[in-house]
């Protein structure tokens, strides 16, 4: 029998059926579904950094840009290394029209990963 997390009757497979369904309602262009569904997985895997990219995307998505952008801050505490979470995090920024905060986060995404979005965004010389 599986094992079962919590109070809510969530299984651990459940918690993967909710994050690819949250991964098709994002790119159906349902963040907020995507966001709820996600609740649930990172109150169980508050670790899983996956799935708090996922929701940041999905905050984003949905204009939720202080939620967006603490997802976006964990996700760089725990992978200071990962790319696309700078680009995302510097987009967040300049949303805001938070200008400065923004460029730095897009020229570390261009440093990690030689993107060219990534180093348009930079303002690089290509």
């Amino acid at each position: 029998m599986p094992e079962i997390s919590g109070s809510t009757g969530r299984t651990p497979e459940t918690h993967v059926i909710d994050f690819r369904a949250a991964e098709q309602l994002l790119n159906a262009r349902d963040p907020r579904g995507a966001v709820k569904l996600l609740d649930g997985v990172i109150a169980a895997h508050p670790e899983n950094t996956a799935a708090r990219l996922l929701r940041a995307r999905a905050f984003f998505a949905a204009a939720q840009l202080r939620p967006a952008e603490l997802e976006f801050t964990i996700v760089l505490e725990r992978e200071p290394d990962n790319a696309f979470a700078h680009f995302a995090l510097a987009r967040t920024y300049e949303r805001q029209g938070r200008q400065d905060q923004a460029k730095r986060h897009f020229r570390l995404a261009a440093a990690l990963d030689p993107n060219p979005q990534y180093l348009k965004a930079a303002e690089f010389e290509s």
